[in-house]
């Protein structure tokens, strides 16, 4: 079974190795021929994996707008997940039925929120694999003979090696300290991550149905497993996986900022900016809760000046002069 898994891995992990050391030496030749970092030095090689990092995330940007949509329209639809659980749970499979008649009706992805992760791991382990074959002078991909002595030998800040792990650190105590750095950070940019989404993108209704018992789950189940994992990984792979979780939640930030769920936090946030906006532009905000902006939506739009009519008089007032002055006619004479 082992050996099953094994060649599956490396099936897969063959053009990782690849893809991951192109754009890493890509990165290492800007960094080292360009600005004239010390090719063999670890500041090179550490932003060649920042570098990376980068890359493949905006790589997976279309995913994480699909994991966005996903992860909101589960929100959405969670008080129709509860009448279904009402209706129907005493038959367990008429509720699995129904509940993914609803999932395809609202178009709704129950897996998608994980594709991004899912994803990323096999680079992760990839990445892994490399840098312990690195470490032991054995090259991967394109990688050469120099380049994968140079990157095994790589150290951070003179005396960090990127390939060194904190349990391997052999009473080293820069790696020691550098690595629970990166673990404690690695640990806290996941649980922020996911606690920014459900303290202000996830409306009241669905904090309290069986997929907020998931995400409350993952919220500290997630650093958890990757604080206990952290430590036996290297340094450059605590690099790597810090990076992309700043990008994650930067990422979400800026999602949740400007389009977030309706009915949550956030929205009745963006709401007030919207106003606040609108006021300092001397414009009305107007409710427009029709089916094409949907319920609480706002829009802004300039009211014209209403044109103040005259006042009506009666016949005799314009006779007196009360009204507005007329021009006198001359009358014949008889």
């Amino acid at each position: 079974m082992l050996d099953f898994f094994g060649q599956i891995f490396t099936f897969i992990g063959t053009p990782l190795y690849y893809a991951i050391s192109a754009v890493m030496v890509a990165f290492h030749t800007f960094f080292s021929q360009v600005l004239g970092f010390d090719p063999a030095g670890g500041a090179a090689w550490a932003l060649s994996i920042i570098g990376l990092t980068l890359v493949i995330r905006a790589a997976l940007i279309p995913l994480f707008v699909k994991q966005i949509k996903a992860s909101r329209n589960m929100q959405l639809i969670q008080p129709k997940v509860k009448e279904l659980q009402k209706k129907y749970g005493h038959d367990r499979e008429r509720l699995a039925q129904e509940t993914m008649k609803l999932y395809k009706e609202s178009g709704t992805n129950p897996f998608a929120s994980c594709l991004p992760i899912l994803l990323q791991m096999p680079i992760f382990f990839a990445l892994f694999r490399l840098l312990n074959h690195a470490s032991n002078g054995v090259p991967k991909g394109v990688l050469t003979q120099t380049q994968a002595d140079q990157f095994g030998a790589a150290e951070l800040f003179g005396a960090v090696p990127l390939s060194d792990t904190f349990l391997k650190a052999n009473g080293d105590v820069a790696v020691m300290v550098t690595a629970a750095f990166l673990v404690v950070a690695m640990t806290a940019t996941t649980f922020l991550t996911q606690r920014q989404l459900m303290s202000k993108n996830m409306p009241a209704d669905a904090l309290s149905g069986p997929y907020a018992q998931q995400q409350k789950m993952l919220l500290y189940v997630l650093p958890l497993v990757f604080a206990v994992g952290g430590i036996a990984f290297p340094i450059g792979v605590l690099l790597y996986w810090t990076t992309s979780n700043l990008w994650t939640m930067g990422q979400q930030f800026y999602v949740i900022r400007n389009n977030p769920a309706p009915g949550t936090p956030a929205f009745r946030a963006k709401e007030e900016r919207d106003r606040a906006k609108a006021a300092k532009h001397g414009t009305a905000t107007v409710a427009a809760a029709d089916e094409t902006a949907g319920p609480g939506v706002t829009t802004t739009e300039q009211r014209p000046t209403q044109r103040q009519q005259p006042k009506k008089q009666s016949r005799q007032q314009r006779r007196s002069g009360g009204g507005r002055p007329t021009s006198k006619k001359k009358g014949k004479k008889r």
